[in-house]
């Protein structure tokens, strides 16, 4: 007859020197109730494939849960002699033929207690997590002594254990902690929220800690793997413990980001403590032997608990970090116009997304490049614009730079490629002899950008010589030698290449000078300071003898005044472009201004 009894119990000495922290704030967080999903069922097959009585799940920490398959044992044992404790946090395999001829354990007792007989036979294997952390064995037990464990019986053994690891952990994590860290997980957070309005407080500071954004955590994840990642968190939330007031439970509410409820009065804000967290967390980690530097954020929220039903605290802390992250200082207070204005950048995101879907709210503008020595046009550049139906016009700063960070940036360039080679392949049929212009950004610079070209052109019908991309300077130096096998790739198509945005990326000109690149851009921050600087004409003068003896075509962006149109005459440039020749016009308004553009040019000719 098999039957079974399970309860946990104290252990004596499992709060010896040497245990890890980890598995210490486990059993912490689990206590002496703590439940293993499934551990009954796992219990009974170690029993039943090993032929032992006894079996038992034990936590470095000082916690143990005990399965029975002996019906005819009236009690539970205590407790395991502090010595078979000790041996079962080694992280190794451990068999003990015969307990009473053992000289490891000097012929102590298995038990402590009141048991009824003794045991002679001990064998545990250690218990991991999934992260690959230890933190405890399984154990199985036997009144007789035995020879050991064959191969199969140590498979099984090895099998339950892992089994256990699993059940441990989803037990904790379903309740209030969470698998990598340890920490309690966000329904903690809220559930003790909620104890301290029941307690009568009133108000209280909440904290966010942001370790990177979003995009640089998964960098990490892809360049390091999950290890990685998951001793970064734990190294954060250890240097965060440190600088928290005693006393004060830190919580893990995502996947890269913490968050407390600070004690003291909502009133104040202590701002030299606040920049010491965040220079604490601006200081390297050594992770896995490897340094790292984290761009932090922390944020901060003055919350009525009274109002804590129906609202999310934790969604305007983090507004608070996330806007902090950006931020010289490191820490920011919530402010309802950034939470505002994060609301609408998503809605936007959202907006676009559909947008790109549905063709009926984008368009392209194009604004003419102008041969310096023959007057005449011989590019356009095209621009995005984009008419939402209740916002109006949204600026292309703002909503190109919601496309990258969406991750909407290549759905965005597909768009622009194919709307811009259908209208060119137009404007060629009409006997317009132009090359079109377009920016591409650094999420666009992959290997399957030449296959999108390729067809893009093809379906247009459309030859890949009267196309041009445009990459910043920036774009150019992120990734050298990725980048230049792309862009060798996409010359050899017979597109041609121009550097975008050229003096603001602090270029390194050995690299600039290898890049497969026909063109560069002066930078129109330069340009359009010309009037008024010496300086800055200076430098774009210096910037264009530069690029020409470094061999590309020369185009001076910003070009706004018959001043600076004046000066650039003088200079080696190639080709002009800004509002003084032409400020950028629907695809229809195109031709008429060619012809403009054309008469006046023949005029001065003549004239």
């Amino acid at each position: 007859m098999i039957g079974h009894e399970s309860g946990s119990m104290d252990l004596p000495g499992a709060s010896g020197s040497g245990v890890d922290d980890t598995l210490s704030r486990l059993g912490d967080v689990l206590g002496d109730g703590f439940a293993v999903p499934g551990f009954d069922a796992v219990a009974r097959l170690a029993a039943h494939s090993l032929h032992v009585p006894l079996v038992c799940l034990v936590l470095a920490s000082g916690s143990a849960l005990w399965f029975s398959a002996d019906a005819h044992r009236p009690d539970a044992p205590h407790a395991l002699h502090p010595r078979y404790i000790e041996a079962t946090r080694q992280g190794q395999t451990q068999v003990v033929a015969d307990i009473e001829a053992d000289p490891r354990f000097g012929g102590a007792p298995l038990l402590t207690g009141p048991g009824p007989a003794r045991m002679r036979f001990f064998a545990s294997e250690p218990v991991y997590t999934l992260a690959g952390q230890h933190v405890g064995a399984l154990c199985v037990m036997d009144y007789s002594p035995r020879d050991g464990l064959n191969e199969d019986e140590r498979a099984d053994l090895r099998d339950a254990a892992r089994l256990a690891g699993t059940g441990l952990l989803l037990g904790s994590y379903v309740g209030r902690t969470d698998p990598v860290t340890l920490l309690p997980h966000r329904n903690a957070f809220f559930e003790d929220l909620r104890a301290r309005r029941r307690g009568g407080e009133h108000r209280a500071w909440l904290i966010a800690v942001d370790v990177a954004p979003v995009s640089r955590f998964g960098a990490f994840i892809r360049a390091m793997g999950h290890a990685y990642a998951d001793e970064l968190m734990r190294d954060v939330a250890a240097r965060v413990q440190v600088w928290m007031p005693e006393h004060t439970h830190l919580y893990q509410v995502g996947t890269s980001r913490f968050a407390a409820i600070l004690p003291g009065s909502p009133d104040t804000i202590d701002a030299t403590r606040m920049d010491e967290l965040v220079h604490r967390l601006r200081q390297p980690f050594d992770c896995l032997g490897i340094p790292l530097s984290i761009q932090p954020g922390v944020g901060l929220l003055s919350l009525d608990i009274d109002e804590l039903d129906g609202g999310d605290p934790l969604r305007l802390v983090m507004s608070a970090s996330h806007a902090a992250q950006r931020s010289v200082q490191g820490w920011a207070v919530y402010e309802p116009s950034d939470d505002e204005r994060q609301r609408q950048e998503f809605f936007l995101v959202t907006e676009l997304a559909a947008a790109l879907n549905d063709h009926t709210e984008l368009d392209l503008h194009y604004q003419p490049r102008v041969d310096l020595a023959t007057g005449r046009c011989v590019a356009v550049e095209a621009l995005a614009r984009w008419q939402h139906p209740t916002q109006g016009a949204i600026a292309p700063d703002r909503f190109i730079g919601l496309a990258e960070k969406a991750g909407l940036m290549r759905s965005l360039t597909g768009w622009v490629l194919d709307r811009g080679l259908a209208q060119l392949g137009a404007w060629q049929r009409a006997g317009l002899d132009l090359k079109l212009s377009i920016n591409v950004s650094s999420s666009d610079l992959a290997g399957e950008l030449v296959d999108r070209l390729r067809e893009a052109a093809q379906r247009h019908a459309v030859a890949l010589e009267a196309l041009e991309l445009e990459v910043t300077e920036g774009t150019l130096l992120e990734h050298c030698d990725a980048t230049r096998q792309i862009l060798a790739s996409i010359r050899a198509l017979g597109v041609g290449i121009a550097i975008d945005d050229f003096g603001t990326g602090y270029s390194n000109l050995a690299s600039m000078r290898d890049m497969p690149a026909t063109s560069l851009k002066i930078d129109q921050s330069f340009v359009r300071a010309m009037d008024a600087s010496p300086h800055d004409g200076a430098i774009v003068r210096s910037m264009a003898a530069l690029a020409r003896g470094l061999g590309f075509r020369v185009v001076v962006e910003g070009v706004e005044t018959a001043a600076i149109f004046a000066s650039v005459l003088d200079m080696a440039c190639d080709e002009v472009q800004g509002y003084h020749v032409a400020r950028p016009m629907a695809a229809a308004e195109l031709p008429g201004w060619l012809a403009r553009h054309d008469a006046m040019r023949f005029r001065r000719r003549a004239g």
